[in-house]
């Protein structure tokens, strides 16, 4: 399921640390006889990472997440940042999770795993959100975006989609549509804010 995208198309500084970020989204997933909002909100200053997300892991279930940020880079930039969470409502449980974001001029990959421990029964979960991208415009990004979550299973392993997407200063609204050509496609749109410190 998805996280927070780029909420706009200008180059991140991943040396600089001296303040708070800010990064919001939220995410309408729209699909056949269904449809719902997951919210994401996340902090980061210098190493310390913090992000709360709800309807990700489950329905009515928010997850809270530690990290440690591992960033450098200048051409090649490069952002790691192992965490851990707890998952509670719905689903109750701890997670580990991976959020890694590679960028070289004008490609980025962009990559978010966890696992789900269920508390509550031996259902544990593995979930990825995985983006490919390319801007070739500062404010412009388009590319390719494979999922695998719990709330939304197919035969696919992990569902292909494609996605499509623009940012003015702060702000930035993405488009995807997931298993084209397939009995069961999908759409998310995300409006995305990126606060910088």
């Amino acid at each position: 399921m998805i996280a927070c995208p780029r909420a706009d198309g200008q180059e991140k500084d991943t040396n600089s640390c001296s303040g708070w970020t800010h990064m919001g989204a939220a995410n309408f997933y729209i699909i056949r006889n269904d449809f719902f909002v997951l919210p994401v909100y996340r902090v980061d200053k210098c190493w310390l990472h913090i992000e709360g997300r709800y309807n990700y892991e489950d329905r009515n279930t928010i997850s809270i997440w530690f990290g440690y940020n591992f960033t450098g880079g200048k051409k090649f930039q490069y952002a790691i940042t192992p965490m851990i969470g707890a998952v509670a409502g719905n689903t109750n449980g701890i997670a580990p999770g991976i959020e890694l974001d590679f960028s070289f001029y004008g490609f980025e990959f962009y990559s978010e795993s966890e696992v789900v421990f269920d508390l509550q029964s031996n259902d544990d979960f593995f979930y990825n959100w995985t983006e490919i991208t390319y801007s070739p415009l500062d404010w412009l990004w388009f590319g390719l975006s494979f999922q695998r979550t719990r709330f939304y299973q197919t035969d696919l392993y992990f569902q292909p989609g494609f996605e499509v997407g623009g940012g003015y200063r702060w702000f930035g609204l993405t488009g995807y549509l997931f298993n084209l050509g397939l009995d069961d496609p999908y759409g998310i749109i995300t409006l995305s804010v990126n606060i910088p410190e």
